[in-house]
């Protein structure tokens, strides 16, 4: 009786583990889906916006922008433009050089001021 007791203890232990695991790997899931939904702009989109553009109209183009790997994409690239607002995305162009791209547009007295384009670190 007291193997068949710990039998159990040893299956229910590991299905919590189980269980635990698969609500991580779900969590994880969704957190990369997350991120690629706001984060990832077609470079073709990047070549059609041009310096002085409405900011209107350009955000109106590319997703949020709010994702936890923000920090991590402004790292490596050009001084930002004195007083203005940037927002950073992941180009979904093929990577060169083995890289990913970071596409950078940045905003000041509602226009595009700048757009950079550059390697993720």
């Amino acid at each position: 009786m007291a193997q068949r007791k710990g039998c159990l203890i040893g299956c229910a232990v590991a299905l919590v583990l189980g269980v635990g695991l698969l609500v991580a790997v779900v969590f994880g899931m969704g957190k990369v889906l997350d991120m690629a939904d706001k984060t990832l702009v077609d470079p073709a989109v990047y070549e059609a916006v041009k310096t002085g553009d409405a900011e209107s109209e350009v955000r109106g183009k590319l997703p949020s922008g709010d994702s936890f790997v923000k920090g991590a994409l402004k790292e490596g690239g050009p001084a930002e433009p004195e007083g203005s607002t940037c927002s950073w995305y992941v180009s979904t162009g093929a990577p060169e050089n083995g890289e990913e791209t970071v596409l950078r547009f940045c905003f000041k007295d509602g226009k595009l001021a700048e757009k950079a384009k550059y390697p993720m670190k």
